[in-house]
């Protein structure tokens, strides 16, 4: 009996000793509360910008680079430039754009910015909140060269392909009388259907078919559409101010320094 004792009040006695180590563990040292401490963003993964993208949309993001992503493009670059700036390293999803561009992303918690050449929108503001806009974009129409096609009254009886939820699927639905508005989740299913002689025309930001013009002499854009349009970084809405600040502050250096225009030269300045 007396052995029996003594056994229990050293098993006792362990007991307190790890649940003291475990306490010490979470207030300070090098246990996983330090990253909690230290997450001073309210980052997904501590230390790592976590960006959700809809890809392909070149030349804003498509797969590629040797940032460590397996992305690039010129968000995924100018990301990579902020992260870096913010001593953070830098990681990407590939999500659907209308589940990002309406909050629901965002709001799940899924990553810490969305990057995907969106337009800052009133409608859009009512869920997200917008970086400082870094870059301005019009809308265009690409048509095939042998088409007919050389504006946007030439539309009517037409299929008129958009990707859903953007600016140019709502300029289409605005401007393109008597068309067949035909929706697609991505430009990876846009480009393809044209190619393919399902849609007659692309309606959608210039720089995405400027690409497509330049890939292929078959098509041309016939028209481009001033719609005052500028692009920011999206974050989940009243929950990432002190990321959104570093973020801006950020792109600000980068464009004092000049390494925004660099960035930008590698992407349109050919254009």
């Amino acid at each position: 009996m007396q052995r029996r004792h003594i056994i229990a009040g050293i098993a006792l006695a362990a007991t307190a000793t790890l649940a003291l180590a475990g306490c010490a563990g979470g207030a300070g040292g090098s246990g996983s509360g330090d990253s909690a401490a230290d997450n001073e963003y309210g980052l997904v993964e501590a230390g790592t910008l976590t960006v959700c993208s809809d890809i392909p949309y070149p030349p804003f993001e498509f797969e590629g680079g040797d940032n460590g992503t397996g992305y690039t493009g010129f968000d995924i670059d100018l990301l990579d430039a902020i992260a870096k700036k913010l001593d953070l390293k830098l990681s990407v999803q590939d999500v659907g754009f209308d589940a990002l561009q309406s909050g629901t992303t965002l709001a799940a918690g899924t990553c810490d910015v969305g990057a995907s050449a969106m337009t800052i929108t009133d409608e859009r503001k009512a869920n997200l909140d917008f970086s400082d806009p870094y870059y301005d974009s019009l809308q265009s129409l690409l048509v095939r060269t042998d088409s007919g096609i050389e504006s946007i009254d030439d539309l009517s009886g037409k299929n008129v392909g958009v990707q859903q939820g953007t600016t140019g699927e709502a300029y289409a639905n605005a401007n393109a009388t008597g068309a067949q508005i035909v929706q697609y989740p991505s430009d990876g299913e846009l480009w393809p259907a044209m190619q393919a002689g399902q849609i007659d025309a692309i309606l959608q930001d210039q720089p995405v078919n400027l690409e497509h013009e330049k890939a292929d002499s078959a098509y041309e854009i016939v028209e481009e559409y001033n719609t005052d349009e500028s692009y920011g970084f999206a974050f989940a809405k009243g929950e990432k101010a002190e990321l959104l600040d570093a973020v801006n502050g950020a792109l600000k250096k980068l464009r004092d320094s000049g390494d925004y225009q660099t960035i930008y030269d590698t992407y349109f300045t050919a254009n």
